[in-house]
Formats: C-alpha cells, structure tokens, sequence
C-alpha cells in the first residue's frame, strides 16, 4: 500500500544511485541473467524444424518468460513489502536490473580508450559487449560509428523504454519489458529458428513503438540544450529513421547523425545522416553528453508522472 509518492520516487533514486557507483550487477546476482538462462533451458526443448511448431513455440516462450519475469518480481516485493525497508531495497534492486545508463558509457570508452592508444585491436574486442556487430574489419571511424549508434539505441532499449514500463506498470512491467528485449536478443527472427523468434521479434517492436518516438524527442531537447542543430536533428529524423530494419531503433540513431553532423553507416545495411564531420572520440563524447541529458530528461518525466498518479489516486 502506498503512503504517499515518496516509495517510488525513492525506490527510482536508490536504483539510480546504484546504477551510477556499480554499473552492472555481476552475472550471478543479475535478474535479467537469470531470465537468459531460463530462455536458454527452455530453448533445449524447442523444435529445430516446422515452420508452425517453430511459431507456436516461440509464442509460448515469449508469453511465459514475460508473466514468470513479471510474476516473480511481483511476488518477490509483496514479500518484501511485510519488512521495514524491504519494498525500497527489492524494489531498487530489481528496478536496478532493467535498465542501464551509467554501463553505456564505461562500453563507450572500452572502445574509444584503446583508439586514442592507436591499439584498434582492443578496441574491436570491447566493441563486442556493446553491440552484435562483427568488428573484425571495422576502421577507427567505424568503430566510432557503431559507439554512436549504440548509445542512441541503446538509450532507447536499456534506459527509457524499461522507465516508460516502470511508470506505467510498476517494477514487474519494466521486468517484463526486460524479458522481451532478452528474448528479442538471443532468438531474433533469422537462422534456424527464424519462425521461433518472429513473435518474441514483433513483441520487442511493439513495446518499444513509444519509448524509441519519447527517446527521439528527448534527444531533440538535449541537442536543443547544448546548442546543436535541432532542426538538422528533426531533417535527419525524418529523412532517415526508417532506413534500419528495426521500426523503432533508426529513430534515436538518426536524430544522434543530424545533431552531431556526422554519419552513421552499417555497410550494406543502413546509412543516416550526413558527412559533415568526422567521425573523432569528441564525437563519441558529445553523443554521451546527449545521451546524459537526454537521460536526465526522462527521469524528469518520470518523477512528475509518479506525482501526478500518486495524486489521481489519492494516496
């Protein structure tokens, strides 16, 4: 039972704290690890051919990954609610887990660090953690590319999207949105079990319809606070966002190309923005001084909607 809008904007600011001094928790005590490895388990079972039984299948999986995530939370802070403290503590910790701000730029600069030592070997190797993208081949203004477009992606998927969940539907709605990007990320929707992942595949497009347009938006708000070039940021937007084969993730990396006036390219796959500066480890920075404010922007939003729904109930 709620006392006033004191529990959630205290279980958003402990989790936000720890996010800033320990990043990421380690594997063993991680929430969303765990749903890896039950996604990994319950993939043992899955069928290697049929194009329906593969449908089916995955459907399942992604239903019940989701309520068991969301159930278990659930669960685990109506215990914890019956102990002094014991909502804030669980609540933070797992609220904790479905996001991650302060990790992006630790990623970042594995990978920036190394160039700036001329060591593009490194730095290919700590690009690994930060995206899928093969970087084997990839230069020092591709390796820059790929930093960029995964801050702003990144920022949508593993910040504001869980937040958006959280706000909405408590800390089991920003557990459950995590087990669907999770399932998105380790099945996808091409290989062997490609009809296995459409569905976990669409849920993840759906859920992050809204938080990828509110992600853009803020990004638009940051470059308008420190004096970029908005209206090349809404051009780019609007000329390149659909060029990604994700409905959604094009959106926050397009508004990043034109605010920063570079290019952000995928070989054969995508290009946005326009060339009008290199792509230099100042760039990477800027993008993470956006991704900050941008950041700062949504927990804003979030805090005025725990008011206003605190004061709609009448707690």
């Amino acid at each position: 039972m709620h006392t006033g809008t004191a529990s959630p904007l205290i279980v958003l600011t402990v989790a936000l704290v720890v996010d800033w001094a320990l990043g990421e928790y380690p594997p063993l005590l991680h929430p969303v690890v765990w749903i890896g490895k039950t996604i990994g388990a319950a993939m043992r079972l899955a069928p290697q051919q049929g194009r329906w039984r593969q449908l089916l299948f995955g459907t399942l999986l992604a239903l019940g990954i989701c309520a068991l995530s969301a159930g278990i939370t659930f669960l685990v802070l109506r215990r914890a609610a019956d102990f002094p403290i014991g909502e804030v503590v669980a609540g933070a910790f797992f609220l904790k887990a479905s996001f991650a701000l302060w990790e992006l730029k630790r990623a970042a600069d594995r990978v920036v660090y190394p160039l700036q030592r001329g060591d593009i070997a490194q730095a290919r190797e700590a690009l690994r953690s930060l995206c899928s993208r093969d970087p084997s081949c990839l230069d020092e203004p591709a390796l820059l590319a790929a930093v960029v477009e995964s801050l702003a992606e990144n920022l949508c998927d593993s910040f504001v999207a869980p937040l958006c969940y959280w706000t909405v539907f408590g800390i089991p709605g920003a557990m459950g949105y995590r087990a669907i990007n999770t399932l998105d990320a380790m099945i996808g929707y091409h290989g062997q079990f490609e009809f296995l992942g459409k569905v976990p595949a669409r849920l993840d497009d759906v859920a992050n319809w809204l938080p990828a347009r509110l992600t853009a938006g803020l990004l638009l708000l940051a470059g308008c606070l420190t004096g970029k070039n908005v209206v090349a940021g809404w051009r780019i937007l609007r000329r390149d966002a659909a060029k990604t084969p994700s409905p959604n993730g094009g959106r926050p990396m397009a508004v990043m190309a034109g605010l920063l006036g570079v290019e952000l390219e995928k070989k054969g796959i995508y290009s946005l923005g326009d060339p009008q500066y290199l792509l230099k480890p100042q760039k990477v920075r800027q993008a993470w001084l956006l991704v900050n404010i941008a950041a700062m922007g949504m927990i804003v939003l979030c805090g005025l909607a725990a008011v206003a729904l605190a004061n709609a109930a009448g707690w």
